[in-house]
């Protein structure tokens, strides 16, 4: 052998052993994609957007812990919080954001930009008022996903459908989210026409507000409808109690929260909003730019009804709207 020969030889074995040692073996293995996922406060339906996502990412082959290693943080509604945390996920230059909920993709917007993060969104009303996006058609940045965009008109001709008297609706939101300020724009287009006379609005700043806030609509309203709002959500039983007490109708704009207690609700699926948003994720980690990804709307479709949340708030579902219903819940 000559010395050319020689070295190449102790080069090959060097090499080998480098392979079979535990430690360098992880230079050869997959990248593993880190990917932060971040939601403002806990209720069921960010819940289930949350696994709809990571169910979604399963499926296309991201597995957590194997391909794939979740950051997952949960602000609880302080908008400090969300901030913050936003900033640690572009410190750690995550390879996609997940955010639930406008305030969420403001943030994580705002943090990102110039970055070349993607962010992928879901459980986000209008993300054009929101100015994450150029237009629904054409993002135009690193952030696009799917909207949560509810029919208001359709959702108050259930509470018409269920309790035709009604003239006067009272509505209780956050006026911080620019997610509920636009469903209550929606609402007073919708309500002339479906023989609403009058919209009474109160604030609810903070989870801790909703009770205060239902109790000032008594007496004052007949029926009282929501919009998907986080922090009125996060409240929902507090709200549902002050209804059942006064006799006082209360419908949703979340199927979700029938199982909580409201008398009805029309609108979308949040866990199949989450995998969509899975779906549109794994086209991005393949490679497609998010500011051609057109954002999606979730479908509406479901009808779901509560005649025992309705009983306890002194009305009776009429048959016509439970004949249509998608799915009953006694509760």
């Amino acid at each position: 052998m000559g010395k050319k020969g020689h070295w190449l030889f102790i080069f090959i074995i060097l090499l080998t052993a480098l392979i079979m040692t535990p430690s360098s073996s992880k230079l050869f293995a997959k990248k593993v994609l880190r990917i932060g996922v971040i939601n403002f406060i806990t209720h069921p339906a960010l819940d289930a957007c949350q696994k709809g996502f990571m169910d979604q990412m399963a499926q296309e082959g991201y597995i957590d812990g194997k391909t794939v290693q979740y950051d997952i943080s949960n602000a609880e509604g302080d908008m400090s919080v969300v901030a913050s945390i936003a900033k640690k996920f572009v410190s750690q230059k995550k390879d996609l954001i997940f955010s639930i909920t406008t305030p969420c993709t403001q943030a994580v917007a705002a943090a990102t930009k110039g970055t070349g993060i993607p962010v992928i969104f879901g459980a986000m009303t209008d993300p054009v008022a929101a100015k994450v996006a150029e237009s629904w058609e054409r993002p135009g940045g690193n952030v696009t996903g799917c909207s949560d965009w509810m029919d208001v008109g359709a959702q108050v001709k259930v509470v018409k459908e269920i309790v035709p008297g009604v003239k006067v609706l009272g509505t209780i939101y956050n006026a911080g989210e620019v997610n509920s300020r636009v469903q209550i724009a929606e609402l007073k287009k919708a309500a002339p026409g479906l023989g609403i006379k009058k919209i009474v609005e109160v604030n609810a700043a903070s989870s801790a507000d909703v009770l205060a806030a239902a109790k000032s609509l008594m007496g004052r309203v007949d029926a009282v409808w929501f919009p998907t709002d986080n922090i009125v959500t996060s409240a929902l039983e507090a709200l549902v109690k002050v209804c059942e007490d006064n006799k006082v109708p209360l419908f949703g704009s979340d199927v979700n929260q029938v199982k909580r207690g409201v008398i009805a609700s029309c609108g979308i699926d949040f866990y199949d909003l989450g995998k969509e948003a899975g779906k549109m994720a794994k086209q991005v980690l393949d490679g497609r730019n998010p500011a051609e990804m057109p954002i999606k709307k979730g479908k509406m479709g479901d009808l779901w009804v509560n005649p025992s949340a309705a009983k306890r708030m002194g009305i009776t579902i009429p048959q016509a709207v439970m004949a249509k219903a998608t799915k009953v819940i006694n509760k």
